[in-house]
């Protein structure tokens, strides 16, 4: 499949998150605020999980690549983001569609890793003579692996069927971002492929991983209320509940919103974009007792 710009708009306009002009500098300050916050917390927790042998497990091998996706994508468009809020909103035709890509990748990576952790809790909680086995380097290599390829495909079909469209008068774009739905309303072109390709991607990659959490946790808690004793019930549910609230907090809460005006849309787009990838870090640390302990032993490391 060729791909190429048919378009005549060579520019567009993000319109970002307000247009007063004296919300301008707060919301910068705010943004910066998380941006920082996000780099810091996902960079701090690759380095910790890299540089701690303890760490050097599947379940931590997926937080691993969790934290460097939601690194990655937050670098896509925050850096825009924040400059549209002191200076000119303006990006080019290819620079939308390089964000787009890339955007789609990572948000698609995600979905797919969420799966590979609630598949590894489930070996853990319910095969756990058979974790090593199951688990393998090989395994969670060809997870990761297809985790980026789903990802990368789901990319392609997104950027490549919006390369194809026409925009011809209209370059305003009503968000921060371009996001699929905001630039389908600005073609002069049909849209009816863009919007099959849209549903069929975002629904298949919601759909399958949503469903393949909830079975995974519909037979961990199965097996979880089958442990006789409290303190081992206590105990399962530590390992997973830190993974619960990441993918409440992706899928349920700040899933990415087909439906609603476009407001809705670019507000809901803030969980998952700016809230998800903030959080996560927290959420591992501070849940988390094996990361607790490799962080004091690091600091006392590098500290002596």
């Amino acid at each position: 499949m060729t791909l190429r710009n048919s378009s005549l708009v060579t520019e567009f306009i993000l319109l970002g998150l307000s247009e007063q002009s004296e919300l301008q500098l707060p919301l910068f300050l705010l943004f910066l605020g998380i941006y920082v916050f996000t780099v810091v917390g996902n960079l701090g927790l690759i380095t910790l999980i890299g540089l701690s042998s303890s760490l050097h497990t599947p379940m931590y091998f997926f937080l691993f690549n969790l934290s460097f996706i939601d690194l990655c994508y937050s670098c896509v468009f925050t850096p825009k983001m924040l400059n549209d809020f002191v200076s000119e909103n303006i990006i080019s035709y290819m620079g939308c569609m390089t964000q787009l890509f890339f955007f789609c990748f990572f948000v698609n990576a995600e979905c797919c890793v969420l799966v590979s952790m609630a598949y590894d809790r489930y070996v853990a909680i319910c095969n756990p003579l058979l974790y090593t086995v199951i688990m393998s380097p090989q395994v969670c290599f060809l997870l990761m692996i297809g985790s980026y390829v789903i990802g990368f495909a789901g990319a392609m079909a997104h950027t490549g069927s919006m390369l194809r469209l026409t925009f011809c008068d209209s370059n305003v774009i009503h968000h921060y971002l371009c996001e699929v739905l905001p630039l389908l309303q600005l073609s002069c072109s049909s849209t009816h492929i863009n919007e099959l390709v849209f549903f069929t991607v975002v629904g298949v990659v919601i759909t399958v991983s949503s469903v393949s959490i909830f079975i995974s946790y519909a037979l961990i808690l199965s097996n979880i209320l089958r442990i006789p004793s409290a303190a081992g019930r206590s105990k399962a549910f530590s390992t997973c509940g830190s993974h619960i609230i990441a993918v409440a907090l992706f899928f349920w809460v700040g899933g990415p919103s087909s439906s609603g005006s476009v407001d809705q849309g670019k507000y809901f787009s803030l969980i998952y974009t700016f809230v998800v990838p903030a959080l996560n870090p927290l959420i591992y640390s501070l849940r988390n007792k094996d990361v607790k302990v490799a962080l004091k032993r690091t600091l006392k490391r590098v500290t002596n």
